[in-house]
């Protein structure tokens, strides 16, 4: 859906040397619940016509990189941030639900384009009172757009998460 072809200079993977196996581990980008993305209350999300992923529904508006890379893009909105790793994982950060119509106004973004980031960078804030007096959902969804290329999205946490934690990896053959 989104192809973007710059080479970033850090990495945050686990090479699996007995194959040519890629792993890329995700990390929550909130602290907060942990959904399965067909739990989130957007059909757009849940019948992952973006892609497959997870959220977490958030106990503040502090927003982290689920992976390390390249912010290659921030939505006008400032609702939404793609990150693209060394390993040409596709991910999009989006922030809320039903978000876009706000026009920015409870976000503030605190990376640029181009921008390198580590798992657990702050890349946004969030006013989590906005949106709820907006009527809008919470959920900081993480959706893989380019997972077809992929083997294998496995999701390992459930419940409470911290944000940074570990919640599963993406595997691809190379």
């Amino acid at each position: 859906m989104f192809n973007f072809f710059k080479k970033n200079k850090k990495k945050e993977t686990t090479k699996q040397s007995s194959s040519s196996q890629l792993a890329e581990t995700l990390f929550a980008p909130a602290t907060g619940e942990f959904k399965a993305i067909d739990q989130v209350d957007d059909p757009v999300f849940s019948q992952k016509m973006m892609g497959d992923g997870y959220a977490v529904e958030p106990e503040t508006g502090d927003v982290y990189a689920p992976v390390a890379g390249t912010v290659m893009s921030i939505f006008p909105t400032k609702h939404a941030i793609y990150i693209k790793t060394d390993d040409d994982v596709e991910v999009l950060v989006h922030m809320g639900i039903d978000t876009v119509e706000l026009d920015g106004a409870p976000f503030e973004v605190t990376v640029a384009e181009g921008d390198q980031v580590s798992v657990g960078s702050k890349i946004a804030n969030v006013d989590l009172n906005q949106l709820a007096s907006a009527g809008k959902g919470k959920f900081i969804v993480v959706v893989f757009t380019n997972l077809e290329d992929f083997s294998n999205l496995q999701l390992t946490a459930s419940g409470h998460v911290t944000h940074s934690a570990e919640v599963g990896t993406v595997t691809a053959d190379h």
